[in-house]
């Protein structure tokens, strides 16, 4: 639906006379005047740049075997450590991304990383000389993409440590982007539901487990003596923190589980049966109602945050924002790493042999992107946030 307002108003307000192009499954804008805009940022700081650029070629390697080894070690712990497995989605709004809010902040963030994502691109190209020739956006439905685009010519024609600085550069502005706003959201209670330890328990008062606000009645929470402001530590073994430690959690209903909790100060451990949950049978309830709030408490508070809403939004931002960057530096065809890798060996090998091994790196990181979606899938069906 979004999708056919946006032509529309394309073609009514006759977008395509000022640089827009129009087709029914893209809109597609290109500005020429990026290169002027380019040249005067890069005249006012051409020594942090050239600092920015250096950096970015040895991030770009860092970045690429970070990413490897993320879904290398997920995919291992899909079947040494399940409750430990990351399951992973594409975001496609109204596909994969389903709540109004997450497809809004979503639709907030991606302009904002682009813009970081192909400016950093932009900048560093005008500082090897290699000139711009356009610069815009597209949309393909549902998908958002940002580009500069260099004339062919004269970045085929540039130094190999050049063309790896351009490449770099974009996915390095959006980590260092994310590391500057987590910096900031080590503040904020909600952040510290993605940070890793150890860096959360020097940032966070940990809680203690999720309190228990009430019992249902004739649950197996009530007759194994759960209680009101009980507090649920562990459930099998697994430590309960958050809310979101009850997803690791499977519950098959006529089961037994050993939950224990914190009353008073002391440890209790009850074994409950589990109850069909009364909107699908075969998913498992204690019989609690939880409190689902974030309780981490941030130990250097100096940043008050009153609005949930302003917190997930930069949440979102800092994920996108990290995470495009570390994404775009897989060596896949459409992605920045794999324009990494093909300057790397390029001329260093003949064309057939570069061929070959660029298909052959794109076939094992695509083999390996897809597993771990498709062991998410496995894990817990078509989800969708």
């Amino acid at each position: 639906m979004a999708w056919g307002v946006i032509l529309g108003v394309t073609k009514a307000l006759k977008l395509d006379k000022h640089g827009f192009e129009i087709k029914p499954y893209s809109l597609t804008y290109k500005n020429a005047q990026v290169q002027t805009v380019l040249t005067k940022v890069l005249s006012r700081t051409r020594r942090g740049i050239r600092v920015f650029a250096d950096v970015s070629v040895v991030a770009g390697f860092i970045m690429m075997g970070f990413g490897f080894w993320f879904l290398i070690d997920n995919v291992t712990k899909f079947f040494d450590k399940p409750e430990e497995f990351s399951e992973l989605t594409v975001l496609i709004p109204g596909v994969t991304l389903t709540s109004s809010s997450a497809i809004l902040y979503f639709l907030l963030s991606i302009p904002i990383v682009l813009v970081i994502h192909e400016g950093a691109h932009g900048i560093v190209a005008t500082l090897e000389k290699i000139r711009i020739k356009t610069g815009g956006f597209a949309i393909f439905i549902a998908m958002f993409a940002g580009f500069v685009e260099p004339d062919d010519e004269e970045f085929n024609k540039a130094k190999k440590i050049s063309k790896l600085r351009v490449i770099g550069a974009g996915a390095t502005s959006n980590v260092i982007f994310a590391l500057a706003l987590g910096a900031i959201l080590l503040t904020n209670p909600f952040f510290a539901i993605i940070v890793p330890e150890p860096i959360r328990s020097a940032f966070y008062e940990i809680p203690q487990g999720v309190n228990v606000l009430s019992i249902m009645q004739g649950s197996g929470a009530e007759k194994a003596g759960l209680q009101t402001n009980d507090i649920i530590t562990s459930i099998n073994n697994i430590t309960i923190v958050t809310p979101f430690d009850f997803t690791k959690v499977k519950l098959a209903p006529g089961s037994t589980a050993s939950v224990i909790v914190l009353r008073d100060g002391q440890k209790i451990t009850h074994q409950v049966e589990i109850m069909p949950s009364p909107e699908d049978p075969t998913k498992g309830l204690i019989g609690i109602t939880r409190d689902n709030s974030v309780s981490y408490k941030p130990v250097y508070n100096f940043i008050e945050w009153k609005s949930a809403e302003l917190s997930m939004f930069l949440l979102w931002l800092w994920m996108i924002s990290f995470f495009i960057g570390i994404i775009n530096m897989l060596p896949l065809p459409i992605l920045d790493g794999g324009k990494f890798i093909h300057s790397i060996i390029d001329k260093k090998l003949s064309d057939v042999m570069v061929n070959r091994t660029m298909w052959a790196i794109y076939g094992f990181t695509f083999a390996l992107f897809g597993l771990n979606i498709a062991l998410s899938y496995l894990k817990s069906g078509w989800f969708t946030i």
